[in-house]
């Protein structure tokens, strides 16, 4: 059963974030009520109380964020991490400083709650590696846009 823990970022989840590591699922609904999900790779703490994120501008879920606001990403991570997110979205950065498809989008929290079964246990989240040299620059560098951004927003 899942137990709301309030909008501040849980200590083991906030240690996911930081690790430049982890995938997130964002969820949400077209203008239509068809709902969409979305893997996302480059997610990052904006303190305790909301997310950056970076997402291709021609991207459904994208599109379906800046119509609708209200979004949900879920986090699975070793150790028995899994959380889920809801926040209202706002685009900070359109387009990104290091790629003209990424858009930058704020996450302010409205809720978290843990949803850790009392049956069974995330051994292992969501692993990925990157697909090339330039891939890993290209994330690298937008990670670096995030972090930047989330000391100076």
């Amino acid at each position: 059963m899942a137990k709301h823990v309030g909008v501040k970022i849980p200590d083991d989840l906030y240690a996911l974030l930081k690790s430049e590591k982890a995938i997130g699922i964002l969820a949400t609904f077209s203008e239509k009520g068809v709902p969409h999900t979305t893997p996302l790779q480059c997610v990052y703490p904006k303190g305790r109380e909301s997310l950056l994120m970076a997402i291709h501008k021609d991207h459904t879920g994208y599109h379906n964020m800046v119509w609708q606001k209200k979004v949900m990403i879920s986090f699975l991570g070793d150790n028995n991490i899994a959380y889920s997110v809801l926040g209202r979205a706002g685009v900070v950065r359109a387009p990104s400083f290091v790629h003209p498809m990424m858009n930058v989008v704020r996450i302010d929290i409205i809720d978290i709650k843990c949803d850790q079964s009392v049956l069974t246990r995330v051994d292992k989240g969501v692993q990925w590696s990157f697909t090339s040299v330039d891939a890993q620059d290209v994330i690298d560098s937008i990670f670096q846009e995030l972090r930047e951004l989330g000391r100076t927003l």
